[in-house]
């Protein structure tokens, strides 16, 4: 199978994550028998750099014209600090899932035993813990028109939703509740906010069309709380776009490190895959960042293609190294390895030159000796 995959490295520590996640998709297309052509491009600081342009036009195209999109990281301290610039990487993102029309962000929140040690919550409330938060993304106050006083001292954002916005992230969430435990939870504030009382009937009127779903609502300040109390008792969440950017960040925390989560945005066509961690500018080059945020979003981009087996198989690999201890510094500061040797240990693997039980004194050679 032939498939065009557009590459955007990005900022930071986006170039190395992505270059072990195009690793791991050329060891599933080779043991696989598929064909991934790429196409690299520019977003984020590195774009404005270039070109002066957060987005230019021929990422745009090339993305049209693709598969799916594999992204790495945006973001630069250089604009996080100056509040004047005009011109700011995340520009280009926000401008990006315009333009695609990706209006879900798809954040899969899961743990792994061998890391339970590593979560700030306590293993009884963790174990078992599978949920995924459905985000709108192309709407609400992140979109709406924003205003700065002439003399500066007073500023607004307009949070504006229409029903259709709301039904079609809706539905997928409610497709997805259906194939896994059948519960959704609408996160919002519908006791202050109009758009969230605009969400909340348009939901109660989709639950006639999928009987079989139970619904419940919250608020998001109580949402907050009770992810972290008792995050088993989540399934799908459905919350809009504000609202997902915090509390997906917040469950982030569940797993013990940002770097293990991937993510998905999803439209009418494209589809865009990449880690929900930052650039970390203070990692680039190091060779020290955590793939595997974008490794797993690979196998997201796996599935969106169709290949399930071959995505399960990354993320059978991806346990693997876990289980057996094979992470990077902000898992383990003192036995940790480099981000390159994960990539390729991932590699052997789906390679099948990696037996189950792991020959750790082999690889103990390629453990990183930074401090």
């Amino acid at each position: 199978m032939k498939k065009k995959i557009t590459v955007i490295e990005g900022d930071g520590i986006g170039p190395e994550v992505t270059k072990q996640s195009i690793h791991v998709l050329n060891a599933i297309a080779k043991f696989y028998n598929h064909e991934f052509e790429y196409t690299y491009c520019l977003m984020g600081a590195v774009a404005i750099n270039k070109t002066g342009d957060p987005l230019p036009n021929e990422t745009i195209e090339s993305c049209l014209e693709s598969d799916a999109i594999l992204f790495g990281a945006i973001g630069h301290p250089k604009y996080d600090n100056d509040p004047n610039a005009k011109v700011r990487p995340e520009q280009g993102l926000l401008k990006l899932r315009k333009s695609l029309q990706l209006f879900a962000n798809i954040r899969p929140v899961t743990t792994y035993s061998s890391l339970h040690h590593l979560s700030p919550l306590k293993t009884k409330n963790i174990k078992d813990v599978d949920f995924v938060i459905y985000r709108e993304l192309t709407g609400g106050i992140y979109f709406g028109k924003k205003e700065l006083s002439e003399d500066g001292t007073q500023a607004s954002d307009d949070c504006v939703y229409n029903v259709e916005e709301i039904e079609r992230i809706a539905h997928l969430a409610f497709q997805a509740a259906k194939q896994r435990k059948k519960h959704l939870t609408l996160v919002d504030k519908a006791n202050v906010l109009e758009t969230s009382r605009l969400w909340r009937k348009v939901v109660q009127g989709m639950c006639a069309q999928y009987p079989d779903v139970a619904v419940d609502y919250l608020f998001v300040d109580n949402a907050a709380m009770q992810i972290i109390l008792n995050p088993k008792q989540f399934d799908v969440i459905l919350t809009e776009n504000m609202f997902g950017d915090i509390i997906s960040d917040e469950a982030s925390v569940i797993s013990g490190s940002l770097g293990l989560l991937p993510s998905a945005s999803i439209g009418k066509g494209a589809a865009l895959f990449e880690p929900i961690h930052g650039s970390y500018p203070q990692a680039a080059g190091k060779d020290i960042a955590n793939p595997m945020g974008s490794i797993l979003s690979a196998a997201m981009l796996l599935d969106h293609l169709k290949m399930k087996d071959e995505a399960a198989l990354v993320r059978q690999a991806v346990e693997w190294t876990l289980v057996n201890g094979f992470v990077t510094k902000d898992i383990d500061n003192v036995n940790f390895y480099f981000t390159s040797t994960l990539g390729e240990l991932i590699c052997d693997y789906i390679s099948g030159n990696v037996p189950g039980s792991g020959k750790k004194e082999n690889i103990e050679l390629r453990k990183s000796t930074i401090i």
